[in-house]
């Protein structure tokens, strides 16, 4: 890996605050344990920047020009580019702390805040934010192979997981017991499974929507 590959891959902390003084304050102290950091005025600057896919975990003030904090929170999740955000501030409550928790942010820390808590708090966003990409490329390794299937394959993985016998599904299908053994011996090499239990823990691995698109097509072959 050259060099810029290798520090795409390294953790990158984004802090968002509308104060520039505090911006550098936070970078500085970040950098000084060794991390790389890099700062923004508003939350549509850092949209609008290259970084946000890096590894890493946000610094979110809660008060900011355009969307707020909780505003970006929300906004992150419901378009699925969640992120670990620590959030600091100097205008803080009881409720807004409850909600930014309840959303999964890491630590709802106000100003001023002891340097030792705010590095742990960033520890733990990196930390989980390598566990969830680590989760991620699990999942879309066994949803390529998922793709690699056929559509008699698939109605087996999803028979198998549903934890029919081989007969009932020969039955259902309208296929000897000798075939759905074929296709499930096929779908367990795709999915790089070595058991049945292997390939039923595969399919509990691929995104809920391909397995509830899944269902739907199984409910609609039994009502036709």
């Amino acid at each position: 890996m050259n060099k810029r590959g290798a520090e795409m891959d390294d953790p990158l902390v984004l802090i968002i605050d509308d104060d520039e003084r505090v911006r550098l304050a936070i970078q500085g102290l970040i950098r000084s344990v060794g991390l790389d950091a890099a700062c923004f005025g508003s939350t549509q600057e850092l949209l609008d920047s290259a970084l946000y896919e890096r590894p890493g975990c946000l610094i979110l003030d809660v008060r900011l020009p355009g969307l707020s904090g909780l505003d970006f929170q929300r906004h992150l999740s419901s378009s699925g580019r969640t992120k670990p955000i620590v959030f600091l501030t100097g205008h803080a409550d009881i409720p807004m702390t409850v909600q930014a928790m309840k959303a999964g942010a890491i630590d709802f820390l106000t100003k001023p805040v002891r340097d030792q808590d705010l590095l742990d708090a960033v520890m733990t966003g990196i930390e989980r934010d390598a566990a969830q990409r680590a989760e991620a490329k699990v999942v879309q390794q066994h949803l390529e192979r998922f793709e690699t299937l056929t559509a008699r394959e698939r109605q087996v993985l999803r028979e198998v997981a549903n934890g029919r016998l081989n007969k009932q599904i020969a039955f259902d299908l309208g296929i000897s017991e000798v075939t759905v053994k074929l296709h499930r011996g096929n779908a367990m090499r795709k999915m790089n499974a070595v058991s049945v239990g292997g390939l039923i823990r595969a399919w509990e691995v691929l995104p809920t929507s391909v397995r509830e698109t899944e269902r739907h097509l199984e409910r609609s072959v039994v009502t036709t």
